[in-house]
């Protein structure tokens, strides 16, 4: 509260960004963790996660323009420039937290107790969904070597490696691996042995090279029975990856292991990505852009063009594992922002079981949260650093999104829920996408000072089902094959526009579906009452009819 310079402002005017000409006035009211507009009337809207905020003097007032995380652009006239300046200062100091203890989470306190606080976070385990996968077994096994995060900080603690890894060996390839991130599984089909594992770019620059890394791929190899090779995927662009080889690092020489097959994939990184959706969203906020406008400058922002490129990632790995039956690394330069995107990808092409409610929070657990996305830096919770701001984990919801829009019977959950997430991710009212690792999560007491997103979504599922969704559809089972196409991508108006309620119409088809279900519902419940009724009658007929 001390960074508040002014609590509450009256007689500010909320403009409509399509129709500025509407406006609504009322107070604006400052708090810790959100800014509360309160119409005049009766109606009122709240708004958290500031991302950006810049004043300017008007001849009715003083303007003041908010761009949210959540890609909702609120514009303000309040009456006097001293407190359009103080509320400025205010939620400039606010939306750029110094410490982790100023995260709304950390002060979140719904109406629930510390019991059931503490259940929130065992709502999900990632040993079941390894377990699920038929692990460990006979190839491959739980390593201990990071206990205490001893070999790689930004690692879990569990970790599966192949049954012949020794410690020797694992130690060995982490020390010439950057971060120590070695190579270790993230995903295994057990119908035929082939596994997605990843890791980050090893330290070879021009020559170097390490025996214990190659013993660990080939220990990789061998925990696949039925395929003599493995592909070694590195997602980015081949330029980018010879030139880490003057730092020292770089990529795998396939004379020094055995049996490999080398994939440059190409996806830029994370500063190509931070520019191009700065540039798709100065799109999404003309005001009243003509068509060619619009398509002009989605395409000179290369934001679809990206998207495919991790589309087409995924599905080369998921086509190598489900068709080929071949293992894949797959690393990028630290292992934590592309590598995390290819490998959730490909997963949610192979397995059913992620394109469920709780499968995707769990896929969003183990390739994200747990293998150490660097939520605080690329969301950019905490003050710091700009360059390490990235949407990268935007991009992945996407994917999801675009597939969604390919196969509308084979996904569980809806647009909504994957915008819930999103909107959450930012938020930081949950304590899930805090820190940038277990490691950190774990020092910061996240699990006993914060609630669960997870927990949340779970009991407000009813919400996030698809009404299209048949668990016994063709589309629902085994792997999906996507077309990537130009013509098969779509600009996601519900994510970046779904504030513009003038642009298109609030409720989606999914919901009009849902409501028409509902109603369904509702007559047949209705229907069975008749029924029940009228048998009743007819029965007391009978009855009356038999004693005459």
């Amino acid at each position: 509260m001390e960074h508040i310079r002014l609590p509450k402002v009256e007689g500010v005017r909320l403009l409509d960004r399509v129709s500025p000409r509407r406006s609504r006035v009322g107070t604006l009211y400052l708090t810790a963790t959100h800014s509360i507009f309160v119409e005049n009337e009766t109606s009122h809207q709240t708004q958290s996660i500031m991302i950006s905020t810049s004043g300017a003097a008007t001849s009715s007032g003083c303007a003041l323009l908010i761009h949210c995380k959540n890609f909702q652009v609120l514009q303000f006239i309040l009456p006097r420039e001293r407190e359009c300046h103080d509320v400025h200062l205010s939620l400039q100091r606010l939306s750029q937290p110094e410490s982790y203890a100023e995260l709304y989470c950390f002060s979140y306190k719904p109406n629930v107790d510390e019991e059931e606080r503490r259940q929130e976070w065992d709502f999900l385990e990632l040993k079941d969904d390894y377990s699920r996968m038929g692990l460990p077994n006979a190839l491959w096994k739980l390593s201990p070597a990071n206990k205490h995060y001893k070999v790689s900080d930004t690692y879990p603690t569990d970790l599966y490696v192949p049954e012949s890894a020794t410690p020797p060996v694992i130690v060995g390839s982490a020390k010439f691996r950057s971060r120590g991130r070695f190579p270790t599984l993230s995903y295994y089909s057990k119908e035929n042995y082939a596994a997605i594992c990843r890791s980050s770019q090893p330290l070879s620059g021009f020559s170097a090279r390490c025996l214990e890394d190659e013993q660990m791929l080939e220990a990789i190899l061998k925990s696949n029975p039925r395929s003599d090779f493995m592909y070694v995927v590195d997602t980015r662009p081949k330029l980018n990856a010879i030139a880490n080889r003057a730092a020292g690092k770089g990529y795998e020489n396939e004379d020094n292991y055995s049996n490999i097959k080398f994939q440059f994939i190409g996806i830029e990184n994370i500063h190509v990505m931070r520019n191009s959706q700065q540039k798709m969203l100065e799109v999404c906020e003309l005001r009243s852009p003509s068509m060619s406008d619009f398509l002009e400058g989605l395409e000179s922002s290369g934001w679809l063009k990206h998207i495919k490129a991790v589309l087409d990632a995924g599905i080369f790995i998921a086509k190598a594992v489900a068709e080929e039956g071949v293992s894949v690394l797959v690393h990028c330069s630290d292992g934590w922002d592309r590598t995390a995107q290819v490998c959730s990808v490909a997963s949610v092409l192979l397995d059913p079981y992620y394109r469920t409610l709780r499968g995707l929070m769990v896929l969003i657990e183990r390739d994200w949260i747990s293998f150490g996305h660097k939520f605080s830096h690329r969301c950019y919770h905490l003050v710091g650093d700009p360059k390490e701001v990235s949407p990268v984990i935007d991009q992945f919801l996407e994917c999801v999104w675009q597939l969604m829009e390919q196969f509308p019977c084979a996904f569980e959950f809806n647009e909504r829920f994957l915008i819930t997430i999103h909107s959450h991710i930012y938020s930081c009212q949950y304590g899930n996408f805090i820190g940038n690792n277990q490691r950190e999560r774990q020092e910061l007491g996240v699990c006993e000072k914060t609630h669960s997103l997870w927990s949340y979504l779970w009991t407000n599922r009813e919400d996030y089902i698809n009404p299209l969704y048949r668990p016994d559809h063709s589309q629902t089972q085994g792997l999906l094959r996507p077309s990537t196409a130009p013509y098969c991508f779509k600009f996601w108006r519900g994510l970046y526009n779904r504030f513009d309620r003038g642009i298109h119409p609030r409720q989606s088809v999914e919901d009009y579906l849902r409501t028409i279900q509902e109603e369904t519902q509702q007559l047949e419940e209705q229907l069975a009452s008749h029924k029940q009724v009228g048998q009743c009658s007819e029965f007391k007929l009978k009855v009356i009819s038999h004693e005459k």
